[in-house]
């Protein structure tokens, strides 16, 4: 990642969800199986590759810049949840979101 990208970061931002290269998203939290569940909702993480987000909300700690992030197209994610964080630097570096 270039330096550059933390420090153009701001609110308004547009990021895009990507395949993650594990099994799993591990740098976005996202709302775990059995809350999905119980919010009447299916559980289908392969829907997310693609989905455009923008950054509602940057916070940075101990040199961790996590963003809070919703749905550009206005819809909740899972059909429940109006956002979810992400840390930005491990999952632009990992490749789960992309600028």
């Amino acid at each position: 990642m270039k330096a550059q990208d933390a420090d153009t970061l701001k609110v308004g931002d547009i990021l895009t969800i990507e395949t993650p290269k594990n099994y799993q998203y591990s740098h976005l939290n996202l709302p775990k199986a059995n809350f999905i569940i119980k919010s009447g909702e299916i559980v289908n993480y392969k829907k997310l590759p693609g989905t455009r987000v923008e950054i509602t909300k940057i916070k940075t700690k101990n040199s961790k810049t996590i963003v809070l992030l919703k749905r550009k197209d206005g819809k909740k994610f899972f059909g429940s949840f109006p956002s979810i964080r992400a840390s930005y630097k491990k999952a632009l570096a990992s490749g789960e979101l992309s600028r």
